[in-house]
C-alpha cells in the first residue's frame, strides 16, 4: 500500500508571507495549522490558506521538492501557486 505525501504552501488572508512544508495527511495538517495548535511561523502569524499543494507516493521525493521550493525566491514560489491557482483562492475549502 503506498502512502501519499503533500508538499504544500501557505499564505495569510493578505496573500504576503509564504510557508512551505511537508505532510503525509494533508487535511490534518491543515487543521493543525488554522487551529494554531502548533507554536511556529505559521501561529505567529496566522498562516493558514492553502494556496498549493502537490502530491507524490515518493517520500524522498516529497523531501527533495519542499527542499528545492524553500529555496526559491519569493516570486517563483508566488509564480508556481498563480499556475495553478491565480486568484490565489484558499484550496482548503475543497478538502473537507
Amino acid at each position: 500500500m503506498n502512502k501519499t505525501y503533500f508538499v504544500y504552501i501557505l499564505t495569510n488572508w493578505q496573500n504576503l508571507l509564504l510557508y512551505v512544508g511537508i505532510t503525509n495527511d494533508l487535511t490534518r495538517r491543515l487543521t493543525e495549522h488554522k487551529e494554531e495548535l502548533i507554536d511556529g511561523f505559521t501561529k505567529k502569524y496566522h498562516i493558514h490558506k492553502l494556496v498549493y499543494y502537490e502530491e507524490t507516493t515518493d517520500v524522498f521525493a516529497a523531501i527533495e521538492r519542499e527542499k528545492q521550493i524553500k529555496t526559491w525566491s519569493r516570486k517563483k514560489k508566488a509564480d508556481l501557486v498563480e499556475s495553478v491557482n491565480p486568484y490565489w483562492l484558499d484550496l482548503s475549502e475543497h478538502l473537507y
